[in-house]
């Protein structure tokens, strides 16, 4: 007990107390913040918790979570309530509230940072997933755009050439390589070199470095359709093409569009845009980071700022172009002197279409030629910023081309206008019509030849899609002509100089319900009749009476489109050329009114749904191009419904799986199918044997054909066999070799084919040459048979232009180009 009550042992319980009196204390003094920051965290998260509870209410979302975070805090308010309620008297019991305190707070937070957060996360995630969906619904609104890639410039044609441009090209470049949105305009007279210039732009280095792959090319033209247009966009985008309820629609859906390929800079190029057109260019106006639209026009839309005017070119420059477009080098039968060259061109008032035309149309004429040229160009007076002027200039040109088999070819170029501006015209088109018109040859070399003339004098422009070798085997469906939009004026000008009821052409615009004056009196009396129609059009025709017409040009745009039913009267018409522009495929009804035309030979339709082909007992050749055929041949045999068939020509018709048996009949000289890459067979052996007159067939790119049938030696007539491009065909008729009379055979690009047959060894009793036209693998074929004496191997160079695309309304006439470029 002594030992007990020492000094040592009370020293060290003393020591202890005092100790435990001082953590007290201690934590007394910690009580007072720990309280304040317990309850400034809770009057933080009080109205936070309110309002998550309050859109988990509106957006049905569970509340568990945020129940269990409000019942934590209603705890924690009721002890903070009580804490803020003690005295110095309690000091005691402060390290135990405080604790308390501590506890909940940290409580909260945990509660906050792993239950809240991992609630959150699931949240987000279950929105993104949403958000997914609706991604996925609207790319599908906006085309199932597959993946959009850098595809380099849409809807513009070649880099063209250009001199004299130099200062506005700067000008246009440095806006365009501004940030920001802007609407920039490029104006000047017709034919001053608008469209031109814009191209030139798209190809500048600069300009596509910023812009990449979203640099888009489209032209307006006189009557705009804004769903076709943005139609446009979205097949330049690879997406697929919507359906528009609206222009507003349409509108809508080219917004989501652009926002989705919008990560990089964008250019838009609205050619040949009409005056009164400024609310069209308003609907694509768009808020985006860095968007540029420019738009070439006659008029200079100043709601849209300071426009860049495209002046004449200057003298010199205008010298130099006429050079280039007359061809003045020595080899030119005539080289006027220098005077009389700049007496032309000041004639030309600087406009280059006048330069390119006129010049074209002097080149290796003699004097006497370009000595009235300049007369005529002296007479005319007219101000310069007229039109009619350099229509008038224009005109010089038609009146000194050349008959050309017994026909003149300014009556060719008047043609021309038949077609609707900036469209393609296929030469297959005009072969069909100028063989019937003007008695040309039904292969199409007289009026070939009339189509080079026209280049040559810079009239038109001549596209060549696809050529391979040198020799085209009268082959045209890849030739295009181009025509700018004045010259298409010029040739509907001079085709309207007669009164209207002694016109050879009566080129008529149907828009919507809209008639011309005459439609009453429908007595017309020309050889030649276009009607062009657009989607609105309601099939509402007048009783017209054209007995006299030979050629019907039919340009419509609707989803269906019935023929008229004076059809059924024009008993001269020989020759039908019926187009759908737009971007969908037409449903054409009452073709059964062809049936009573006994002198119509051909028809061309494009991009139709062709319904059952009535009985055209004298038609001699059907051109079907982008074409549903389902229906075409169903239930039917040629043999029975158009027995003078001589040439059937199937391009681009991808519903087209199995060639109908009765497509074989003897009467059959010319059989194409091409780029039908869903065909994989064609009729039996036996009904292949009917083809006894047959003298070309070309299979070519019918990417899923797998075989031929064995009969084909048995062809003795055939003289042309084209599979190229045929990648599932792997191997030839076991008696190809029986051909004897064969010609051309083309086998590039037939991947699939590793041998030949031993059947070939026969082609070394030929007497005539034997043209082999494919690539080197399969000319390495030809090694194993090295006794075919007149056997000629050609590797050409393919050259494949992809501007020809059908809804690419690419420009249809570049100034300052290379005679033989687009």
């Amino acid at each position: 007990m002594a030992d007990l009550l020492s000094g040592g042992a009370v020293g060290a319980v003393l020591g202890e107390v005092l100790k435990a009196a001082i953590e007290t204390i201690k934590k007394g003094r910690e009580f007072k913040p720990t309280l304040e920051t317990n309850i400034d965290t809770l009057n933080s998260l009080a109205p936070l918790v309110q309002e998550m509870k309050h859109y988990n209410q509106q957006l049905d979302r569970p509340i568990e979570e945020i129940d269990r975070l409000e019942r934590e805090i209603q705890a924690g308010e009721e002890l903070a309530k009580k804490c803020s309620k003690f005295g110095l008297w309690k000091i005691f019991s402060f390290p135990y509230y405080q604790g308390k305190l501590k506890s909940k707070d940290e409580s909260l937070k945990r509660h906050l940072s792993v239950n809240v957060q991992a609630q959150i996360a699931r949240n987000l995630m279950e929105v993104m997933a949403n958000v997914a969906k609706i991604l996925e619904i609207l790319n599908k609104n906006i085309g199932q755009c597959n993946g959009y890639q850098i595809r380099g410039i849409s809807g513009a044609p070649v880099e063209p050439q250009c001199m004299g441009m130099d200062e506005p090209l700067k000008k246009l470049k440095v806006e365009l390589l501004k940030d920001g949105v802007s609407v920039n305009v490029l104006t000047g007279l017709a034919g001053s070199g608008k469209s031109t210039l814009a191209k030139k732009l798209c190809w500048d280095p600069q300009i596509k470095g910023k812009f990449g792959g979203n640099i888009f090319f489209v032209t307006v033209s006189k009557t705009p359709n804004l769903k076709t247009i943005v139609q446009t966009l979205f097949e330049y985008c690879g997406c697929r093409v919507p359906d528009f309820l609206s222009d507003e629609d349409a509108t809508n859906q080219l917004g989501m569009l652009l926002r989705h390929i919008g990560k990089n800079p964008i250019l838009l190029v609205l050619d040949d845009v009409w005056p009164k057109s400024e609310t069209l260019i308003e609907k694509f106006k768009f808020q985006m980071s860095d968007y540029k639209i420019l738009v070439t026009s006659r008029v200079a839309f100043r709601r849209f700022g300071t426009p860049c005017q495209l002046e004449p070119v200057g003298h010199d420059d205008a010298v130099s172009l006429f050079h280039h477009f007359a061809q003045l080098n020595g080899s030119s039968s005539y080289i006027p002197d220098n005077k009389l060259v700049h007496e032309i061109v000041k004639g030309c008032k600087g406009s280059p279409l006048a330069l390119e035309v006129i010049g074209g149309s002097l080149c290796k004429q003699p004097f006497e030629v370009w000595q009235n040229m300049k007369e005529r160009l002296q007479i005319q007076s007219i101000l310069d910023s007229s039109d009619t002027n350099l229509l008038y200039q224009l005109q010089q040109s038609l009146d000194i081309l050349e008959d050309r088999f017994s026909i003149n070819q300014k009556e060719c170029f008047m043609d021309l206008g038949l077609f609707p501006e900036d469209r393609r015209i296929p030469v297959s088109a005009l072969i069909d019509m100028w063989a019937e018109l003007y008695n040309l040859d039904e292969d199409g070399v007289n009026a070939m030849t009339v189509v080079l003339d026209l280049t040559t004098k810079n009239l038109i422009n001549l596209i060549v899609t696809r050529k391979v070798g040198k020799d085209a085997d009268l082959y045209y469906n890849n030739h295009f002509v181009v025509l700018h939009d004045l010259l298409r004026e010029l040739a509907i000008h001079q085709s309207n100089q007669e009164q209207f009821e002694e016109r050879k052409r009566l080129i008529i615009d149907l828009n919507g319900d809209n008639r011309p004056a005459w439609w009453k009196q429908p007595n017309v009396a020309a050889r030649i009749l276009s009607i062009s129609t657009d989607e609105n059009f309601t099939s509402d025709w007048c009783d017209m009476q054209p007995d006299e017409a030979e050629a019907l040009v039919l340009n419509l745009s609707s989803s269906q489109y019935t023929l008229p039913e004076f059809t059924q009267k024009m008993s001269k018409l020989k020759a039908l050329i019926l187009t759908n522009y737009g971007f969908h495929r037409s449903e054409i009804k009452k073709i059964e009114l062809l049936a009573a035309l006994s002198n119509l030979k051909r028809i061309r339709l494009e991009k139709v749904s062709v319904p059952s082909l009535c009985i055209l007992k004298n038609l001699r050749k059907l051109s079907l191009h982008m074409c549903n055929t389902s229906q075409a041949f169903e239930s039917c045999s040629i043999q029975n419904i158009m027995p003078k068939l001589v040439e059937l020509s199937i391009d681009y018709c991808n519903d087209l799986v199995k060639l109908p048996d009765g497509i074989c009949i003897s009467s059959l000289k010319k059989l194409s199918i091409t780029n039908c890459h869903k065909l994989y067979a064609l009729p039996e052996t036996q009904e292949f044997a009917k083809l006894k007159n047959l003298e070309v067939l070309r299979l070519s790119s019918c990417s899923d054909l797998q075989e031929m049938p064995e009969y084909v030696g048995g062809l003795h007539t055939l003289r042309c066999l084209d599979i190229s491009d045929c990648i599932s065909l792997d191997k030839l008729p076991k008696d190809i070799g029986d051909l004897h009379n064969l010609e051309k055979l083309y086998l590039k690009g037939c991947s699939g084919l590793n041998e030949l047959p031993y059947s070939v060894m026969n082609f070394k009793h030929l007497k005539h040459e034997l043209y082999v036209i494919c690539d080197e693998e399969r000319a390495s074929l030809w090694e194993h048979f090295p006794t075919i004496p007149n056997l000629k191997i050609e590797m050409p160079k393919v050259d494949i232009s992809l501007s020809w695309l059908h809804g690419v309304r690419s420009r249809s006439y570049t100034l300052y180009s290379d005679l033989n470029s687009c």
